[in-house]
């Protein structure tokens, strides 16, 4: 085991890394890691080194991609169902409290992780092994529920249903391409979440208005729950191996009892909190039923390759060290950032954005050498389904079925 020196030197490179990632549009978490884990062959560093650091990036990008998510509209895995709440609390001046939802969800999702550890040592391996058949039935009732729960009358139940069909079907054929899966998902999530939001927008005010300045956040019950929300939705992704932060964003807004339209804080600390004690938890199942549920988690389990008690407490201290460090990062830089954005054209914003989504995504496609036509029909397909849940009025949790209808079809066997 590495000495305290060289554990805190990690966590901090880890930090600033995180930081720097998190707040550039469009970056994954998993991408950084993929090229660390290629170059750690040629780092002169031991394996819990370039875990704590692996960790602590994770930790750190986790609660400041939010920022990018919630000031521009650009969405990711596991920040896409937060866009449209917090880019709505930015157009009415409140970006400082946004941020400060996503940071206390985020603290609080880490520490809720932390505190059911014990029962998780005994409740966890057991119930593994009895969900595991069952998956893609758990999969489909959490579904019908969200819709029904998330639903105002009958009409928006069948608005939900199609786009929630519609958008497992678009998902299950992007799965079927030689497109590779980060592509294929970049490029529906940016229709779904990210163009689709911004273009619908522009009929907002023509001017970013001043946001409030904040000094603190009110806690209270709705506080403390949403962040159990998250805590909790991020132990249920532990039983449930076919979910990923889509799924467990859509466990999370039913915990809190909204899609993001009636409490938009409150949605926002929840997903937050799942999102960021993900980064822990991911790690934490690699111990308890040997199953790394992220690409952090499994770059860590080929770097690490026996995970002990010890490295599990390792672990937890460099978690608790980034959460701290990136809570703080996080409302200063998301403060700066939101007061800059005050005043500024939002079409000439919006319109920088969008150019910078498609660009990626072209980019990568080019790359990849993937078909630009097929890619471009799939980006304005999505952002066509992305427009319509802003015109019927419900939830964009919904279009989370790009991921649970082909996660279904998997774990059934179809």
């Amino acid at each position: 085991m590495i000495g305290i020196t060289d554990i805190l030197f990690a966590c901090f490179l880890g930090i600033i890394t995180g930081i720097l990632t998190g707040l550039i549009p469009g970056i994954h978490v998993n991408t950084v890691g993929a090229f660390i884990f290629a170059s750690s062959t040629h780092l002169h560093v031991s394996e819990e080194f370039l875990a704590v650091f692996l960790l602590s990036l994770s930790v750190a990008h986790a609660l400041l991609e939010f920022i990018p998510s919630a000031l521009l509209g650009v969405p990711d895995e596991g920040t896409a169902i937060s866009v449209l709440p917090s880019h709505r609390m930015v157009l009415e001046g409140k970006a400082g409290e946004a941020i400060r939802a996503a940071t206390v969800g985020g603290v609080g999702g880490i520490l809720i992780t932390i505190l059911l550890l014990p029962s998780l040592f005994l409740i966890l391996p057991p119930l593994y092994d009895f969900l595991r058949p069952h998956i893609w039935l758990i999969l489909i009732l959490v579904s019908v529920y969200m819709i029904i729960k998330l639903s105002r009358n009958f009409e928006a139940v069948i608005w939900a249903s199609a786009l929630f069909l519609f958008s497992g079907a678009m998902g299950w054929l992007m799965f079927q391409t030689p497109i590779s899966p980060g592509l294929g998902l970049m490029t529906l999530f940016t229709g779904f979440f990210g163009l689709s939001t911004l273009l619908y927008s522009l009929n907002s005010e023509s001017d970013i208005p001043e946001q409030s300045r904040v000094q603190f956040t009110e806690f209270n019950m709705n506080t403390l729950r949403s962040v159990s929300a998250g805590g909790l939705a991020s132990v249920l992704l532990g039983f449930l191996p076919g979910f990923g932060p889509a799924q467990g964003g859509m466990i999370a807004a039913s915990l809190t009892g909204s899609g993001g339209e009636d409490a938009p804080e409150d949605f926002i600390m929840a997903i937050s909190g799942l999102n960021t004690s993900d980064a822990l938890f991911s790690l934490l199942t690699l111990y308890l039923i040997g199953n790394p549920r992220s690409g952090i988690a499994v770059y860590i389990s080929e770097i690490v390759q026996d995970v002990t008690m010890a490295h599990l407490m390792l672990f937890i201290s460099a978690s608790l060290l980034a959460v701290s460090a990136a809570a703080v990062a996080s409302i200063k830089l998301g403060d700066h950032l939101a007061c800059g954005l005050s005043g500024i054209n939002y079409r000439g914003v919006s319109a920088c954005v969008m150019f910078f989504m498609v660009a990626s995504i072209f980019f990568f496609a080019i790359m990849e050498g993937a078909s630009l036509l097929f890619i471009a029909v799939a980006l304005l397909t999505s952002t066509a389904f992305g427009i319509i849940p802003h015109c019927a009025g419900i939830s964009k949790s919904h279009l989370m079925g790009v991921l649970v209808i082909p996660a279904v079809v998997i774990y059934r066997g179809i």
